[in-house]
């Protein structure tokens, strides 16, 4: 499972979607790091941060289509 951690009203997370849509990401949940002390503390400096949740593995923005299928690749 995949996991997108961001904010609301975050550009970075904007285009961080938009490239999950270009590459055809399989499905995700979003995760609003604004009203959990704990997420903020992890990820605040960090979101959008994409986070596959089987492996532990994290992808920090900024990532492009190509980037992102080569990450997703080494989860198979």
């Amino acid at each position: 499972m995949l996991t997108l951690f961001q904010r609301d009203d975050c550009h970075l997370c904007d285009l961080a979607l938009a490239v999950l849509a270009q590459a055809r990401a399989p499905e995700f949940e979003s995760v609003f790091i604004d009203e959990d002390a704990a997420l903020e503390a992890r990820y605040g400096t960090r979101v959008p941060v994409l986070r596959d949740e089987a492996r532990g593995a994290e992808l920090d923005w900024p990532f492009d289509a190509g980037r992102l299928a080569a990450w997703l690749q080494a989860a198979e």
